[in-house]
This record gives structure tokens, sequence and C-alpha cells, in this order.
């Protein structure tokens, strides 16, 4: 994987690691044409129940019978309902074994623990989802924003950013080539603010990010990328 572009690999990497996610969940298969029962999710002794089908059909643009395929891989891997921040750290060490991947799992992992419980649930898990891989651009890129913005105070600062491809190149540098100079992941940085930086005042505004990025034809062409995989 060529360094270059990697400002856009940043923007997109959530929907392509996502791939990693959906076999650890068993989810990335066909859905069945069996099992086309119109009852409610079937729910086991857990810790956490999920909402009904009928509530999460309306969050998502998910089918029941989508819904019902997604919480069985879901609920064959985590039996209790939840997912804490260890086994999804766990998830992309397994495929990331010779990089350190801890870090850009816990921003993830934030992402996707909408009300900072510390476990994420079926809910939060298939919401985003959703977004990912059924939403608009918009969706996405708010998705995406709201990663980068750590604080979640509507701003991206050089800081977050920097976070963020440090955590990228520690999970992804080792395969780069040519191989990854230690400044890098700041050089990245300074690229990514000149473009969406607009005013000039050190941060990026939401409405920056989305301007910047519908602009460039690669990104908007990413966003695409797994729209109908399930």
């Amino acid at each position: 994987m060529a360094i270059q572009g990697m400002e856009i690999f940043a923007i997109t990497v959530v929907t392509l690691l996502f791939y990693l996610v959906l076999k650890q969940f068993g989810i990335w298969e066909p859905l069945s044409l069996e099992d086309s029962s119109d009852s409610d999710l079937e729910l086991a002794t857990v810790r956490h129940q999920p909402e009904g089908l009928d509530q999460l059909q309306a969050q998502t643009k998910f089918t029941r019978k989508e819904l019902q395929s997604l919480y069985r891989g879901f609920k064959n891997e985590c039996p209790s309902g939840l997912v804490d921040e260890e086994t999804f750290k766990m998830i992309y060490s397994q495929f990331f074994p010779q990089g350190d991947a801890t870090t850009y799992a816990h921003f993830l992992f934030n992402a996707f623990d909408i009300d900072r419980s510390g476990s994420i649930r079926f809910e939060d898990f298939v919401i985003g989802l959703s977004v990912l891989l059924r939403g608009s651009v918009n969706e996405k890129l708010r998705w995406a924003f709201n990663l980068y913005d750590i604080n979640k105070d509507g701003y991206i600062t050089k800081e977050e950013m920097l976070a963020i491809m440090k955590s990228i190149y520690d999970m992804m540098g080792r395969y780069t080539t040519p191989s990854v100079k230690e400044d890098a992941p700041f050089e990245h940085v300074e690229k990514f603010f000149q473009k969406m930086d607009r005013n000039r005042d050190g941060v990026v505004t939401f409405d920056e990010f989305i301007e910047t990025c519908q602009r460039d034809d690669n990104i908007m062409s990413s966003m695409q990328l797994f729209e109908n995989v399930i």
C-alpha cells in the first residue's frame, strides 16, 4: 500500500476495515432464504436484549430478514448481547498481527459506543453498520467526522487528526511501501488541514470536512464500495 493518498485512506478506512468485523461475526455471508418467519428477534438468555425488529427496521435501512441474519451472527459471537472494548481490540489484532491495532480499535469502539456505556449493543452495531453500508454520502461522512472528532466538540483539531493518523500507521505502517517515516503521520495531517481548514482557524468544521470530501472523486467513489454487501 503506497503512502500517497493516506489522507483518503484515513477517511475511508472505517468502511474498508468493517469487512474484518463482519467476517469475525460470521455476517459476511449471503442471506439465507430460510427462516422467513415474521417473528421478532429471537431472544436468548443474555445480559442485554435488543430492541424489536420493527423499531430497528425503522432506525436502519435493513429488512427484517437482514436484521434477523445480522442478529444471529452477532449473538453467535457475543452470547451476552454486548461487545466490550477488549473484544473489539482482539478482533482487529487478529487481522494486524504485525502491527498495533489497539489505539485504532479504541477510537472505532468509541464511535460505536454512542451512549458511552463501555459496551456495544446490537442496536449500536446495526445502526452504525446501516450508516456505513447503506447510508447516504452525507451520513457516512458524518459518521467519519464523529470518529475523528475525538472529544465530540464539533471540530477536528490537528491533535485529534494526528492521533487517528498515528493509530492507522501503527496498525498498517509495516505494510506500506516504501516504509513509513516516523514523521509521515504529521506530514499527512498538515496536508489534510491545508485541504480542509478553509478559513485557516486551526480546526476543521463538519461543513469544511464534507465540502472538501464531496469535491474529491476518489473519496466519493470509496464511499460506495460496500453498499450491497449484505
